[in-house]
Protein backbone atom coordinates (compact mmCIF):
# COMPACT_ATOMS: atom_id res chain seq x y z
CA UNK A 1 0.00 0.00 0.00
CA UNK A 2 2.47 2.34 0.85
CA UNK A 3 5.04 1.84 -1.76
CA UNK A 4 2.04 2.05 -4.23
CA UNK A 5 1.09 5.50 -3.06
CA UNK A 6 4.99 6.75 -2.91
CA UNK A 7 4.92 5.36 -6.90
CA UNK A 8 1.87 7.54 -7.19
CA UNK A 9 3.38 10.76 -5.68
CA UNK A 10 6.54 10.33 -8.12
CA UNK A 11 4.20 9.60 -10.58
CA UNK A 12 2.38 13.38 -10.17
CA UNK A 13 5.77 14.81 -9.25
CA UNK A 14 7.14 13.87 -13.18
CA UNK A 15 3.36 15.04 -14.46
CA UNK A 16 3.80 18.10 -13.28
CA UNK A 17 7.15 18.69 -13.92
CA UNK A 18 6.70 17.59 -17.77
CA UNK A 19 3.70 20.44 -17.26
CA UNK A 20 6.15 22.99 -16.44
CA UNK A 21 8.63 22.02 -18.81
CA UNK A 22 6.42 21.69 -21.76
CA UNK A 23 4.93 25.29 -21.14
CA UNK A 24 8.59 26.97 -20.61
CA UNK A 25 9.50 25.08 -23.83
CA UNK A 26 5.92 26.13 -25.71
CA UNK A 27 5.93 29.50 -28.30
CA UNK A 28 2.41 30.44 -27.00
CA UNK A 29 3.00 33.15 -24.52
CA UNK A 30 1.40 34.01 -20.93
CA UNK A 31 -2.05 35.26 -20.28
CA UNK A 32 -1.52 38.72 -19.29
CA UNK A 33 -3.75 41.68 -18.21
CA UNK A 34 -3.15 44.10 -20.93
CA UNK A 35 -3.75 47.04 -18.17
CA UNK A 36 -0.04 47.71 -18.29
CA UNK A 37 1.09 46.29 -21.78
CA UNK A 38 3.43 48.01 -23.64
CA UNK A 39 5.42 47.44 -26.80
CA UNK A 40 9.06 46.73 -26.84
CA UNK A 41 11.59 49.02 -29.11
CA UNK A 42 14.99 48.82 -29.03
CA UNK A 43 17.72 51.82 -29.80
CA UNK A 44 18.01 55.36 -28.15
CA UNK A 45 14.80 56.96 -27.10
CA UNK A 46 15.12 58.83 -30.43
CA UNK A 47 15.10 55.69 -32.19
CA UNK A 48 12.71 54.15 -30.24
CA UNK A 49 9.80 56.81 -31.03
CA UNK A 50 10.63 56.76 -34.64
CA UNK A 51 9.57 52.64 -34.33
CA UNK A 52 6.75 53.64 -32.46
CA UNK A 53 5.96 56.45 -34.55
CA UNK A 54 5.84 54.00 -37.68
CA UNK A 55 4.43 51.44 -35.96
CA UNK A 56 1.69 53.76 -35.89
CA UNK A 57 1.48 54.43 -39.24
CA UNK A 58 0.98 51.18 -40.48
CA UNK A 59 -2.21 50.58 -38.06
CA UNK A 60 -4.95 49.17 -40.73
CA UNK A 61 -9.12 49.43 -40.52
CA UNK A 62 -8.86 52.29 -38.74
CA UNK A 63 -11.98 54.83 -38.97
CA UNK A 64 -9.67 57.58 -37.06
CA UNK A 65 -6.77 57.04 -39.77
CA UNK A 66 -8.92 56.69 -42.89
CA UNK A 67 -10.93 60.16 -42.22
CA UNK A 68 -7.40 62.15 -40.57
CA UNK A 69 -4.98 64.25 -42.94
CA UNK A 70 -1.95 63.69 -41.14
CA UNK A 71 -0.60 61.47 -38.38
CA UNK A 72 -0.24 63.58 -34.60
CA UNK A 73 2.41 62.02 -32.93
CA UNK A 74 3.63 64.49 -29.92
CA UNK A 75 5.99 67.40 -30.02
CA UNK A 76 8.59 69.56 -27.61
CA UNK A 77 11.63 67.73 -25.81
CA UNK A 78 11.80 64.04 -25.74
CA UNK A 79 14.25 64.28 -23.07
CA UNK A 80 11.92 66.69 -20.92
CA UNK A 81 10.86 64.98 -17.56
CA UNK A 82 7.49 66.54 -17.58
CA UNK A 83 4.80 64.53 -20.00
CA UNK A 84 1.02 66.29 -21.15
CA UNK A 85 -1.19 64.56 -22.69
CA UNK A 86 -4.76 65.64 -24.14
CA UNK A 87 -7.84 64.39 -25.41
CA UNK A 88 -6.93 63.60 -29.57
CA UNK A 89 -5.63 66.11 -32.58
CA UNK A 90 -7.94 69.26 -33.66
CA UNK A 91 -8.44 70.28 -36.71
CA UNK A 92 -5.39 72.35 -36.80
CA UNK A 93 -3.28 69.42 -35.41
CA UNK A 94 -4.71 67.46 -38.31
CA UNK A 95 -3.33 69.64 -41.12
CA UNK A 96 -0.02 70.55 -39.06
CA UNK A 97 0.48 67.30 -37.68
CA UNK A 98 1.31 68.30 -34.18
CA UNK A 99 -0.65 68.48 -31.00
CA UNK A 100 -2.12 71.07 -29.47
CA UNK A 101 -1.23 73.91 -32.00
CA UNK A 102 -5.14 75.31 -32.49
CA UNK A 103 -6.85 77.89 -29.79
CA UNK A 104 -7.04 75.44 -27.00
CA UNK A 105 -3.04 75.05 -28.00
CA UNK A 106 -2.35 78.29 -27.76
CA UNK A 107 -4.11 78.67 -24.11
CA UNK A 108 -1.37 75.61 -22.86
CA UNK A 109 1.19 78.16 -24.22
CA UNK A 110 -0.10 80.65 -22.11
CA UNK A 111 -0.68 78.47 -18.70
CA UNK A 112 3.23 76.80 -19.44
CA UNK A 113 4.86 80.07 -19.71
CA UNK A 114 3.05 81.51 -16.58
CA UNK A 115 4.84 78.63 -14.79
CA UNK A 116 8.28 79.16 -16.59
CA UNK A 117 7.83 76.17 -19.12
CA UNK A 118 7.57 76.25 -22.72
CA UNK A 119 7.23 73.43 -25.76
CA UNK A 120 11.29 73.57 -25.16
CA UNK A 121 11.12 72.01 -21.48
CA UNK A 122 7.89 69.87 -21.68
CA UNK A 123 6.60 66.98 -24.22
CA UNK A 124 3.47 66.53 -25.44
CA UNK A 125 1.06 64.11 -27.16
CA UNK A 126 -2.55 62.83 -27.27
CA UNK A 127 -4.39 59.67 -26.23
CA UNK A 128 -5.58 58.74 -29.93
CA UNK A 129 -3.04 60.19 -33.06
CA UNK A 130 -5.75 60.52 -35.46
CA UNK A 131 -8.09 63.21 -35.69
CA UNK A 132 -11.88 61.49 -34.56
CA UNK A 133 -14.22 63.23 -37.25
CA UNK A 134 -15.60 66.31 -36.41
CA UNK A 135 -13.74 66.60 -32.87
CA UNK A 136 -15.57 64.29 -31.31
CA UNK A 137 -14.58 62.16 -28.25
CA UNK A 138 -12.32 59.50 -29.25
CA UNK A 139 -14.94 55.77 -28.46
CA UNK A 140 -14.18 53.20 -26.13
CA UNK A 141 -12.97 51.25 -28.94
CA UNK A 142 -10.71 53.89 -30.39
CA UNK A 143 -9.08 54.41 -27.31
CA UNK A 144 -8.41 50.47 -26.48
CA UNK A 145 -6.84 50.21 -29.75
CA UNK A 146 -4.45 52.89 -29.41
CA UNK A 147 -4.13 52.46 -25.23
CA UNK A 148 -0.54 50.26 -26.32
CA UNK A 149 0.83 53.04 -28.36
CA UNK A 150 0.29 55.54 -25.56
CA UNK A 151 1.96 53.99 -22.62
CA UNK A 152 4.45 52.99 -24.79
CA UNK A 153 4.89 56.63 -25.91
CA UNK A 154 4.97 57.07 -21.96
CA UNK A 155 7.32 54.38 -21.40
CA UNK A 156 10.50 55.86 -24.13
CA UNK A 157 9.62 59.16 -22.97
CA UNK A 158 9.66 58.25 -19.04
CA UNK A 159 8.87 61.22 -17.70
CA UNK A 160 8.81 61.88 -14.09
CA UNK A 161 5.61 64.13 -14.21
CA UNK A 162 2.89 63.19 -16.52
CA UNK A 163 -0.12 65.81 -16.53
CA UNK A 164 -3.24 64.79 -17.98
CA UNK A 165 -5.64 67.23 -19.34
CA UNK A 166 -9.47 66.08 -19.42
CA UNK A 167 -11.63 63.14 -18.59
CA UNK A 168 -10.68 61.11 -21.74
CA UNK A 169 -6.68 61.08 -20.85
CA UNK A 170 -7.60 60.79 -16.91
CA UNK A 171 -10.17 57.79 -17.59
CA UNK A 172 -7.64 56.42 -20.13
CA UNK A 173 -5.12 56.10 -17.69
CA UNK A 174 -5.68 56.41 -14.54
CA UNK A 175 -9.39 54.73 -14.67
CA UNK A 176 -12.95 54.41 -15.93
CA UNK A 177 -15.59 56.90 -14.42
CA UNK A 178 -13.16 59.14 -13.00
CA UNK A 179 -14.74 62.61 -12.65
CA UNK A 180 -12.10 65.46 -13.58
CA UNK A 181 -13.46 67.49 -11.13
CA UNK A 182 -12.96 65.81 -8.56
CA UNK A 183 -9.73 64.23 -9.45
CA UNK A 184 -7.88 67.04 -10.74
CA UNK A 185 -5.22 68.87 -8.48
CA UNK A 186 -4.44 65.57 -6.92
CA UNK A 187 -0.96 63.38 -6.76
CA UNK A 188 -0.58 59.56 -7.59
CA UNK A 189 2.01 57.72 -8.73
CA UNK A 190 1.95 54.76 -11.25
CA UNK A 191 3.97 52.65 -12.88
CA UNK A 192 3.03 52.58 -17.03
CA UNK A 193 5.86 49.72 -18.30
CA UNK A 194 9.40 50.99 -16.95
CA UNK A 195 7.86 53.98 -16.44
CA UNK A 196 6.63 55.32 -13.00
CA UNK A 197 5.72 58.94 -13.33
CA UNK A 198 4.04 61.24 -10.63
CA UNK A 199 0.51 61.67 -12.12
CA UNK A 200 -1.91 64.83 -11.70
CA UNK A 201 -5.20 65.82 -13.75
CA UNK A 202 -6.43 69.03 -14.46
CA UNK A 203 -9.13 70.20 -16.70
CA UNK A 204 -8.06 70.67 -21.18
CA UNK A 205 -7.39 74.20 -22.42
CA UNK A 206 -10.41 73.55 -24.75
CA UNK A 207 -12.79 73.24 -21.74
CA UNK A 208 -11.49 76.24 -19.90
CA UNK A 209 -12.19 78.43 -23.42
CA UNK A 210 -15.97 77.34 -22.35
CA UNK A 211 -15.60 77.37 -18.97
CA UNK A 212 -12.94 80.36 -18.06
CA UNK A 213 -14.46 80.69 -14.55
CA UNK A 214 -12.53 77.27 -13.84
CA UNK A 215 -9.24 78.95 -14.80
CA UNK A 216 -8.45 79.43 -11.32
CA UNK A 217 -8.47 75.64 -10.37
CA UNK A 218 -6.24 75.35 -13.33
CA UNK A 219 -3.94 77.84 -12.33
CA UNK A 220 -3.72 75.58 -8.59
CA UNK A 221 -2.97 72.89 -9.99
CA UNK A 222 0.07 74.41 -12.46
CA UNK A 223 1.51 75.84 -9.56
CA UNK A 224 1.72 72.09 -7.95
CA UNK A 225 3.32 71.01 -11.13
CA UNK A 226 5.81 74.01 -10.47
CA UNK A 227 6.39 73.38 -6.76
CA UNK A 228 6.76 68.94 -7.88
CA UNK A 229 8.95 69.67 -10.11
CA UNK A 230 11.55 71.43 -7.15
CA UNK A 231 11.01 68.78 -5.37
CA UNK A 232 11.79 66.27 -7.91
CA UNK A 233 14.68 68.16 -8.79
CA UNK A 234 13.57 68.52 -12.29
Amino acid sequence: MKKNLNQKLINLIEYYNLINANFLLSNRSLKRTTENTTLAFSGNKLEKLTKLKKKIELIKNCDLKKNATNLVFGDGNINSKIMIIGEGPGANEDIEGKPFVGRAGKLLDKMLYAIQLDRTKVYISNVVNYRPPGNRKPTEEEIKRYLPYLKSHIEVINPKILLLLGSTALNTLVGNEVVISKARGKWIQKEIGTAKPWIIASFHPAFLMRQPEQKKLAWIDLKMIKEKSKILKI
